[in-house]
């Protein structure tokens, strides 16, 4: 059996670019579970004091608020995302709704838009209709953020079935409804799946909305959790606490990621067309 060694250059390269990143989660793995002298980074010792927040909620204050907290955030987003998106796409795809394309160019003028050039807005609106500084508030801006790519996203899904699929079950009598749960959805699986995953990715990983809208809300997310997390047995920052706060904080989107990345690659691969 002959092996091509032509591709063999560019995984070196690659490898080599990546070696820094390898050493960084090496190195942020090691010593969540070892202690080492003050002033040296060779670890002397083999210890679970810096995981002792799991069930020690004295150590750092409690995780488990926190964690599902974000869980509650995580799904609310993804909920709102995949509903209003799944919906909205569709009807951007399939029906002659006046103004279509004016829509679909607001759509991505949306997306394009900064978060810190919205933020003012959002809090005089919050403050308005009463949300700010409360969850509700902080998750129905987060996904109305995220809505103009998962619509778009998910349009592109719906432009790839084929009419005939819909027009044969309008013409057996069924509702546009019933055509778009029971043959189209099925169709745009992937899509769904795809857009679920990167909406609780991004939801995960959000810090700057419940930081800015909620500076004094009773609820508390763990980015900032992360931010407060300091060892009261310590004279000094205890960074191995902080790398295992982090590590706790990043391994269920790790796993997410490492079970799913071919299924969350489809979010590229519904097309496009106008």
């Amino acid at each position: 059996m002959t092996r091509n060694y032509s591709n063999w250059p560019i995984i070196l390269v690659l490898l080599l670019i990546s070696a820094p990143i390898i050493v960084m989660y090496a190195f942020l793995l090691v010593d969540t579970v070892t202690t080492s002298p003050p002033g040296s980074a060779i670890p002397n010792g083999f210890t679970l004091s810096h995981w002792r927040f799991l069930i020690d909620p004295t150590a750092t204050g409690d995780v488990w608020g926190p964690t599902l907290t974000t869980i509650l955030f995580t799904a609310s987003i993804v909920l709102i995302v995949l509903g209003v998106s799944s919906t909205a796409g569709y009807a951007l795809s399939r029906l002659n709704m006046p103004f279509r394309r004016f829509f679909l160019g607001g759509i991505l003028v949306m997306h394009a838009f900064p978060l810190v050039t919205l933020i003012i807005g959002v809090f005089l609106v919050l403050q308005f209709v009463g949300l700010y500084n409360t969850l509700t508030g902080v998750v129905l801006v987060k996904a109305g953020l995220m809505l103009p790519f998962g619509i778009w996203i998910m349009k592109g899904f719906y432009d790839t079935v084929p009419w005939e699929i819909e027009m044969a079950g309008v013409q057996d009598g069924a509702s546009r409804f019933t055509v778009w749960r029971r043959l189209i959805l099925p169709q745009v699986r992937p899509g769904l799946f795809a857009l679920a995953l990167f909406a609780a990715i991004d939801a995960w990983g959000e810090y700057m909305l419940p930081r800015i809208l909620a500076p004094s809300a009773d609820f508390e997310v763990l980015s900032i959790y992360l931010n407060t997390v300091s060892d009261p047995d310590s004279t000094t920052y205890n960074f191995n606490l902080f790398k295992s706060v982090g590590l706790f904080y990043t391994l269920p989107i790790l796993a997410l990621y490492a079970i799913f990345r071919d299924r969350l690659m489809n979010i590229f691969g519904g097309g496009t067309k106008g």
